[in-house]
């Protein structure tokens, strides 16, 4: 079976962790409908880690860093987008937009959220903010809203309409049956895909003070700058749960060791914490942990939503480092079209 897998010792970590994600996804539903209300909570922690670790395989399988062929990888990312809800928008799609992110060093938006907010009416845009005030990941679920009803608006996507159609028929009889099965699993669903998307988001929000540019199609980004190698490390920022224990990471598959994934793309999660200590020093000014960042998460919500930048990081030790660190919003690759 190892001849099937891109890196030889990635065939334990991976065969594990894939069991876990499915087997505890599927467990982790049947777990929400028990009577008992500390299997509910069993249940409600292993449908939102397995969903997480769906995410963050779709972003392995894009960089096509589990198996040895291309095929496989799409195969294995378009099962995980069914898993996360992210399968509206096809595997080609995100993975393309992803490799543009990597490629000019920028956040190439699909969908331009905060000029879409200016230009709405001052009650749906309060609203929006008032969720986001909230906790409530309304930004994120507009993202989504878009990747369904693109194909609707602009001819040149007409072709996906039926795909649309479909999938949204097979999700909403999948979620009907759930809640006639039990009101009380499809409700803690949606509480377990809420803590998903706002564990998304706060990954997302502080990996990058990248320039974002909203662009549907292939048009490159503006030469204004020069996007080489330093730059691109010098505006990524590694945000660790603990770099002394490092089991602690895995909550995102080490999503966390950013400036370790942007300098080799194609390193496996499962070997992403070596390489980082291989590549930088324990103090490394880049490496910015989650106990830094949640004041920021925290203050920040509302403001970041339509700022106009991603803000700035101070240097270690300063106080109130990553305060203005406002991060970015709406730049998951799970909504990419």
């Amino acid at each position: 079976m190892s001849q099937f897998f891109r890196y030889p010792d990635g065939l334990w970590p991976n065969l594990a962790a894939l069991s876990f994600t499915l087997l505890g996804y599927a467990a982790g539903v049947a777990l929400l409908g028990e009577p008992s209300w500390m299997l509910n909570a069993l249940g409600f922690c292993l449908l939102t880690q397995t969903l997480i670790w769906s995410a963050y395989f779709i972003h392995e399988f894009a960089h096509n860093a589990i198996f040895k062929s291309a095929a496989a990888n799409e195969r294995w990312g378009t099962l995980m987008s069914w898993l996360n809800g992210s399968c509206y928008a096809g595997f080609a799609d995100m993975r393309r937009k992803h490799m543009r992110h990597h490629v000019e060093r920028a956040d190439v938006i699909t969908f331009d959220v905060r000029g879409f907010l200016l230009r709405a009416p001052a009650w749906f845009r309060h609203t929006v903010l008032a969720l986001e005030w909230a906790y409530f990941p309304a930004v994120e679920f507009l993202m989504r809203v878009f990747v369904l009803a693109l194909p609707f608006q602009d001819e040149r996507k007409r072709t996906a309409r039926g795909r649309i159609l479909g999938i949204a028929a097979i999700r909403l009889g999948a979620f009907a049956l759930l809640g006639w099965w039990s009101l009380k699993a499809l409700l803690l669903y949606f509480l377990a895909y809420l803590v998903f998307v706002t564990v998304l988001r706060f990954a997302d929000c502080f990996q990058h003070t990248y320039d974002a540019y909203p662009i549907l199609n292939d048009q490159p980004i503006p030469a204004d700058k020069l996007r080489d190698r330093a730059y691109e490390q010098a505006n990524t920022y590694s945000n660790v749960v603990g770099l002394n224990r490092p089991w602690l990471n895995l909550l995102w598959l080490n999503f966390g060791y950013h400036n370790a994934h942007h300098e080799r793309p194609t390193m496996p999660w499962h070997r992403l914490p070596a390489f980082h200590r291989e590549l930088y020093p324990t103090d490394y000014a880049q490496v910015t942990p989650v106990r830094e960042l949640l004041h920021s998460f925290h203050v920040n919500r509302v403001k970041r939503v339509l700022a106009s930048d991603y803000g700035q990081v101070l240097p270690p030790g300063a106080p109130g480092r990553a305060d203005g660190f406002l991060g970015a919003v709406g730049v998951s690759f799970l909504t990419a079209v």
